[in-house]
């Protein structure tokens, strides 16, 4: 990462959980956190990714992966308390990033789909906030950083169910705001934008959706991964203590 980018003191040494680690925005929030001296550990069920994200670490680096289906709401408990002991104590900070924003028509929704998405696209928040409540009381407060999406704030269609998740991480962030305020615990949202992974160049972006982008922006520029990770930073470190139950849109402008 570049010099002209903040260091946070306060960073160093915490431990972190991210989930949906191993690709794409998530692996981003992984190396931002390991450049300020944080101690991680991140979920994803991809272990090709996630293993080729370690190896591009650098020496001394503490980063663990734990391997889990983030569905499956007793793996991810157990691999978290996996994650714990790897890293020698409790969680200071959780970055709940994992989602998949599959296109899909209303007419091809099913009731199994449906619950599918949401399992997929924000269940596993609210569990891992629970997993990880009590590591933050003990310590004396924490940092939860949920990611949603500007695609329902844009009223973008063909992804119902996806939009539906995302919008209703709004009202799980502010509960647990309300709820975990008391212990010191803050509770932010994250809305990206278009950022443009590995994912996104290969399954949509074209010419054509990169020029409607682009004239959306009020800043033109093509998001990365590092936008928000830099956001996600912000949030987690002692810069923010209190901030908390509000919402950051990383998008250029566009909503």
């Amino acid at each position: 990462m570049s010099g002209r980018y903040a260091t946070y003191p306060s960073l160093a040494g915490k431990r972190v959980l991210v989930t949906g680690g191993a690709s794409g925005i998530g692996a981003g929030i992984v190396e931002h956190f390991v450049a300020q001296g944080s101690h991680v550990g991140f979920l994803d069920v991809d272990e090709a990714s996630a293993q080729t994200l370690l190896a591009r670490q650098p020496e001394g680096a503490v980063a663990y992966f734990g391997n889990v289906d983030l569905r499956d709401i007793p793996a991810v408990r157990l691999a978290i308390q996996t994650l714990r002991e790897q890293l020698g104590g409790g969680f200071d900070i959780l970055v709940n990033n994992a989602a998949r924003d599959d296109r899909h028509a209303i007419d091809d929704v099913t009731p199994e789909y449906w619950d599918d998405r949401m399992a997929t696209n924000l269940r596993h928040q609210f569990f891992c906030a629970q997993a990880v409540k009590p590591d933050m009381i003990a310590a004396g407060g924490g940092s939860i950083i949920n990611m949603s999406s500007n695609s329902f704030l844009l009223a973008q269609g063909g992804m119902p169910a996806y939009t539906s998740a995302k919008s209703a991480v709004i009202g799980l962030t502010r509960g647990l705001a309300r709820d975990l305020g008391p212990f010191h615990i803050r509770a932010n949202i994250v809305f990206p934008g278009w950022i443009i992974t590995q994912r996104q160049l290969d399954l949509w972006m074209t010419p054509e959706a990169d020029a409607k982008r682009a004239q959306g922006q009020c800043i033109p520029d093509r998001l990365h991964e590092e936008d928000v990770a830099r956001m996600v930073l912000w949030l987690a470190a002692d810069d923010s203590r209190l901030v908390t139950a509000r919402e950051f849109i990383v998008d250029g402008g566009w909503y």
